[in-house]
This record gives C-alpha cells, sequence and structure tokens, in this order.
C-alpha cells in the first residue's frame, strides 16, 4: 500500500465510466464541513441527482465534526477514502472542499485499490495534491474540477441558467462518455499571453501546490513534464510568492520540458489588483523569459469558479492565440474497463 513512486511515469490509467443510477459520493477529502455550508452540499447533492447519480455522504462529512483544520485526522481520512476506493458500489468520489489536509497521508492511500478499480476523484485546491501524486503513482487521470462546497453548491448556484446548464453537460458527458470531449466552452475573459499552438498532456493544479507534491517522494517525474501543457491557478497569498512559485518551476527543469501554459482566474492574491505592477501576464512571461511557448490565461478554472473540468493526464491541443483548449481524448474508458491504457 504504502511505498516510494516509481521512477518513471505509469502508462495513463482511466476510470470506467459512469452510468445512470450509479453512486457518487461526497467525502471530507482535507477540511471540515462547517454549518453555515451545509446547503452547499444539499445542492451539490441535487445537482448529481440531476445528472442522473445516486448520491451519498461518506461518515466524515458531518457538520461539526473537525480535528484541528481538518475534517479528521490524515489517518482517520486516509482510512474512509481508502475503504471509498475498494468498495466496487461507488464509482466516483467528489471532495465537500480543500483545505490543508492532503499532504498528511499521501504515503497512506492504498494505490493498489485505485489500480485496480480506478475511479474519477474531483476536486480542487488542496486535493490538486492527490491528483498530481495518483497520477504519478498509478497513471490515474485526475479531475481538477469543482467540488461540493465551492463548486456545485456554491458558483453553480450564482451562476446564470444557461451557464448551469452548460457546465451539467460538460460535466455529465466528462463522467460518461467515452468520445473526446473536443474544444471547452470559452469565455471572453480568455487571453492570449504569448501565441502559438501545441498538444500535451495536461499537467497540473494550484500553483502552490504543484511545488509541495515535487518535494515529496511521490513527485510527478521530469519526464512527466515533456511536452505537457502545465495548467495552474493560485488564490490567496502575493504577487510575489506566485513569481517565487514559477522560479521553482524553473529551476527544477519544468519550465524548460513544458510545450504550453494555460493560467486560471486569479483569486484574491495582492498586488494584481487593477492598475498594480507588475501584472500577473508580465509575471508569466518575465519567468518564462526566451522560453516560446504559448501561454493562454484568465481561464475560467480553479477558485474563482466555476470550473471548467481540467482532467490530469489527458492529451490536449491548446491554441493560444485562437483562445481555445480542446480534450483530445477522453478522461473515462469503457465501463468493461478497468486498468491501464495505451
Amino acid at each position: 500500500m504504502t511505498g516510494s513512486a516509481s521512477p518513471r511515469l505509469p502508462q495513463l490509467l482511466r476510470p470506467r465510466a459512469l452510468r445512470p443510477g450509479d453512486l457518487v459520493v461526497i467525502a471530507s477529502l482535507s477540511g471540515p464541513l462547517p454549518a453555515a455550508y451545509e446547503p452547499n452540499v444539499e445542492q451539490t447533492e441535487a445537482v448529481l441527482e440531476r445528472m442522473g447519480f445516486r448520491v451519498r455522504r461518506a461518515p466524515l462529512l458531518e457538520v461539526g465534526r473537525r480535528r484541528w483544520w481538518s475534517a479528521a485526522t490524515p489517518a482517520e481520512i486516509a482510512a474512509e477514502l481508502n475503504g471509498l476506493l475498494r468498495d466496487p458500489e461507488v464509482r466516483a468520489i467528489i471532495a465537500s472542499d480543500g483545505g490543508q489536509t492532503a499532504l498528511g497521508y499521501l504515503d497512506l492511500i492504498d494505490v493498489e485499490a485505485i489500480r485496480a478499480d480506478p475511479k474519477p476523484i474531483l476536486g480542487y485546491s488542496d486535493i490538486s495534491l492527490l491528483h498530481l501524486v495518483l497520477h504519478a503513482r498509478t497513471g490515474l487521470v485526475g479531475f481538477h474540477a469543482d467540488m461540493a462546497v465551492p463548486g456545485f453548491g456554491g458558483h453553480w448556484q450564482s451562476a446564470p441558467v444557461a451557464r448551469r446548464a452548460e457546465l451539467e453537460k460538460l460535466y455529465s458527458r466528462l463522467l460518461t462518455g467515452t468520445e473526446a470531449i473536443g474544444a471547452l466552452p470559452a469565455s471572453p475573459s480568455w487571453e492570449c499571453w504569448r501565441p502559438g499552438r501545441v498538444e500535451g498532456r495536461l499537467i497540473g493544479g494550484v500553483i502552490n501546490r504543484i511545488v509541495l507534491a515535487q518535494a515529496t517522494p511521490y513527485a510527478l517525474p521530469l519526464e512527466g513534464f515533456d511536452g505537457a501543457v502545465l495548467f495552474w491557478e493560485e488564490m490567496g497569498g502575493h504577487a510575489s510568492h506566485v513569481w517565487s512559485y514559477l522560479q521553482v518551476l524553473r529551476h527544477c527543469g519544468i519550465l524548460d520540458r513544458i510545450s504550453g501554459m494555460v493560467v486560471g482566474v486569479p483569486r484574491e492574491i495582492g498586488g494584481i489588483e487593477p492598475g498594480a505592477s507588475p501584472t500577473l501576464p508580465e509575471i508569466v512571461l518575465d519567468v518564462l523569459g526566451d522560453r516560446d511557448i504559448p501561454v493562454l490565461g484568465n481561464v475560467d478554472f480553479g477558485h474563482a469558479g466555476p470550473n471548467l473540468p481540467m482532467p490530469v493526464g489527458i492529451r490536449v491541443a491548446l491554441d493560444a492565440q485562437q483562445r481555445t483548449l480542446s480534450l483530445l481524448e477522453p478522461a473515462v474508458g469503457p465501463h468493461a474497463m478497468t486498468g491501464a491504457v495505451g
């Protein structure tokens, strides 16, 4: 169950496509559930049921249950996650929220259960660590996508009706369809920060979690970034922190290996307010230097929400000048398939 990561990147491991009536479990994979956010979980249950799934809450997802800043101890969270991974009835796991706990149980996850029966795990923020580490260890396609409290039950509820319907259809296709999605629905916010067109595997998450993941024994091997389209977003902190995280990616050689970059809408980052200098594009291009790769900025995924899903490990086409990002292959496999694919 435990052990160090393989020095080589495993084959891509797609979860099995969901079917109508399949069981989806909402779980506290990091932070607790404050009473104020109980309605968000209820709204998430309604969204998922409209998509045709059965929904259940994991036991640790309980108002008032907490240990420090977490829903429970890392060992308790890992035990519950492992139980969901081993349960054949459970077909997908959706994080209730982010937080600060995933680092505490990366070494306790039953990776053999994932290899035996890969399932979609949805979430972002702290859940980025799970996507990156599990992709490195098993090849699992992670779903950097909305979760219960700030996503389905939060940002979705305040979005225009047409946008909610578009997202619901997109997420349903992503989880149940075995054909490529193609172009993700673009928004007027998307900006070309450096032109170009490339294809590559989609790798990324919250930028501070990318940096943290690479500091663990379960880091994605550097060759996993070869030709990749790196996506990242950030919430909180300061513009100088983003610059520093990008410098870490430069120092460890990641920026020399990727073929393109997609940057999410920033949220609550000090120092990049309107009229401030430097701007986020200036920060990114400063660290990239003369690396001539396409950069698409201000894409609607991450903490600014609602999230466009970004399936980790899936091949995409990025055209920054045309402001398009297309998923070239499905994120899930046929119903009979559970295992590595080419």
